[in-house]
C-alpha cells in the first residue's frame, strides 16, 4: 500500500535511507526540507507491507518538468514490484502536475535500477562525473510523459 509520507515517518524512512545509501545518505534535515515543500513542489510516498514502511520515493515538480528525487526499497523487499509501484505513482503525479518530461540520476554502478528505469521508458541522456559522495558517476535519464 502506498500513502503520502509524513514527518512521523522520518525515523523509519531515515533507517531505510541509511541502509540503502550508506555512502551518500541524505540527512534528516534534508528530508525534512523536502517534506516542507509538500505539496507545493514535492510529492513523497511510503510503501507499507504488513503495516511496516519498507520503501519510499519522492518527486520534485515545477512547471512542465519533474525529477525523481529518490526511490529506496529495503533489500529484503526488493524484486517484489514495490519500486515499480512507487515509480508508477511518481509518473502519474508528475502527469497530474502538468509535467511534460521527467528526469532522474541513477548510480552508474546500479545496473538493476537502470534496467527498471529503461523498462519504464527512460533513456540515458548523459553522465555526471563523480556525482555521488563516494566518487561514483551518475547516469542522467529522461522520459517524456505521454510518450
Amino acid at each position: 500500500m502506498l500513502r503520502p509520507m509524513t514527518e512521523a515517518d522520518l525515523p523509519e524512512v531515515m533507517a531505510i535511507e541509511q541502509a540503502t545509501f550508506p555512502l551518500d545518505a541524505w540527512s534528516e534535515g534534508m528530508m525534512r526540507g523536502e517534506l516542507a515543500e509538500m505539496p507545493r513542489t514535492r510529492h513523497y510516498v511510503v510503501a507499507l507491507v504488513d503495516g511496516e514502511i519498507v520503501a519510499y520515493a519522492g518527486l520534485a515538480a515545477a512547471a512542465d518538468q519533474a525529477d525523481v528525487q529518490t526511490i529506496a526499497v529495503l533489500e529484503r523487499h526488493q524484486g517484489a514490484g514495490i519500486g515499480s509501484a512507487m515509480l508508477t505513482a511518481l509518473l502519474a503525479e508528475a502527469g497530474r502536475r502538468g509535467a511534460r518530461e521527467i528526469f532522474l540520476e541513477v548510480r552508474a554502478d546500479n545496473p538493476r535500477a537502470q534496467a527498471v528505469y529503461r523498462h519504464f521508458g527512460f533513456e540515458e541522456i548523459g553522465t555526471r562525473r563523480r556525482y555521488y559522495d563516494d566518487g561514483t558517476d551518475a547516469i542522467m535519464m529522461r522520459r517524456g510523459l505521454g510518450d
